[in-house]
């Protein structure tokens, strides 16, 4: 049976294990299945905590019929299809990426913003996003570093969680670099005379300016949602 493709039965178990709390290794050994096998169709389909077994099925035969030569078939962006989920995680990565977030560290980042508690254990996340359990750790390290997400004890092992003020911490994160640049170029136009001594000030004055609009805007926001 190990290596057969899982059938609508099996996930079924899967599905009632990890609702009794088993964990990977107790519902594989029941299964007579690799643990492995466990983990990458949990994690592809939702997670431990939104796993279902009807749902695992259809997207399993959706990802079949998308492989199968022919047209491409598309699913409807309004269907919350684990694949689809699949997608968007990966757009919100990308968007990430592009405003200067590590790659990585995106990856990470979107894959727990998109589950139901907010949160992953390092199993979870190298099962779900398919990387080494190194580049995980080296991701949770970073972003922990900055106050985006915080460490809970989950038994003998440890849970990631998205801090609950999350926009309010990468906005601080942006507020620091806004100071950096402003305290920085006030230094130069103190050193440097002419044009360029002016574009420094300028340049200095500018963020100083944004850096006090937005503080009085996250405070607000801060208020408002506390």
């Amino acid at each position: 049976m190990p290596g057969d493709r899982l059938t609508h039965d099996e996930r079924g178990q899967i599905a009632s294990g990890l609702a009794a709390g088993l964990t990977y290794a107790e519902i594989a050994r029941r299964m007579d299945r690799p643990k492995s096998t466990i983990i990458r169709e949990v994690a592809r389909n939702g997670g431990a905590h939104r796993y279902r077994a009807d749902q695992a099925q259809q997207a399993t035969r959706w990802r079949a019929r998308r492989r199968a030569p022919g047209p491409p078939v598309h699913a409807d962006p309004g269907v919350r299809t684990p694949e689809a989920l699949r997608d968007f995680e990966r757009e919100f990565a990308e968007m990430m990426a592009g405003t200067g977030v590590p790659p990585m560290m995106a990856r990470v980042l979107a894959c727990l913003f998109t589950s139901d508690t907010g949160s992953g254990t390092a199993v979870e996340l190298v099962a779900r996003l398919e990387v080494s359990p190194a580049s995980v750790s080296k991701a949770v390290g970073w972003l922990e570093q900055r106050g985006l997400i915080a460490r809970e004890r989950d038994g003998r092992r440890q849970r990631y969680v998205i801090d609950d003020q999350f926009g309010y911490r990468a906005w601080q994160a942006s507020l620091d670099s806004m100071t950096r640049w402003a305290d920085l170029t006030r230094r130069g136009a103190g050193l440097v005379d002419g044009p360029a001594g002016a574009r420094l000030a300028d340049t200095s004055r500018f963020f100083r300016s944004l850096h006090q609009d937005m503080t009085e805007a996250a405070e607000h926001w801060r208020r408002s949602l506390g």
